[in-house]
């Protein structure tokens, strides 16, 4: 093999584990949230479990937040919690570096 094509192997498989890992820490920020939320809505442990699962499968509506932020703040204010888009994405920017801080770690 040459050396082109064994850099170009490399360089495959490099973005093919930086595109799981990028996978993995949103939907581990994804279930950080949904029990941020949860607890903001004073759910039960059981239920917050279910909220945050839902989270996750909520991301796979369409690509990008939009999804998630939007799951977050309908079910927030239904829930009667005061909050805003605002404070749903400062919660969502600090559990994606305390997720990505985690997966990380874990390597």
């Amino acid at each position: 093999m040459t050396s082109f094509q064994d850099r170009e192997k490399a360089e495959e498989a490099k973005f093919a584990h930086d595109e799981e890992m990028l996978f993995r820490i949103h939907a581990r920020r994804n279930r950080l949230i949904g029990q941020w939320a949860a607890e903001q809505m004073g759910l039960s442990v059981a239920e917050a479990e279910a909220y945050a699962k839902s989270v996750v499968q909520a991301d796979f509506e369409e690509s990008g937040d939009e999804d998630v932020v939007r799951k977050l703040l309908g079910d927030l204010v239904g829930a009667g919690v005061d909050t805003s888009e605002a404070e749903v994405r400062t919660a969502m920017e600090a559990k994606l570096v305390e997720a990505r801080r985690a997966l990380l770690g874990e390597i």
